[in-house]
């Protein structure tokens, strides 16, 4: 019975580093991706404001770069709501509660 309690008492303390090292991992993530989350956000805003200038050169070139730079833009929006699409319904769950 001893040898036991020392098997599992040495499988709890593995298995606790691990969770302890996870957690850090997705902290440390969660961290980094917010920080990503905010650069966007202000990238999006300037080239938001960039797409609302009027042109006043009739290139095709020109029309291109302002095309690429729209559906960058749309792309950046996407990526930025679904990332978030699942913090946004936690919060409502706790806000709920």
């Amino acid at each position: 019975m001893i040898y036991l309690c020392v098997i599992l008492a040495i499988l709890l303390t593995v298995s606790v580093f691990y969770c302890i090292r996870f957690a850090l991992t997705i902290l440390r993530f969660q961290e980094s991706l917010e920080e990503a989350l905010d650069v966007i956000n202000e990238r999006y805003g300037s080239i938001a404001d960039i797409c609302e200038r009027p042109l006043f050169y009739d290139s095709p070139e020109v029309k291109k770069v302002l095309e690429d730079i729209k559906f960058t833009r749309d792309a950046l929006h996407s990526i930025a709501h679904s990332l978030t699409s699942d913090f946004e319904l936690e919060e409502e769950e706790n806000e709920g509660t």
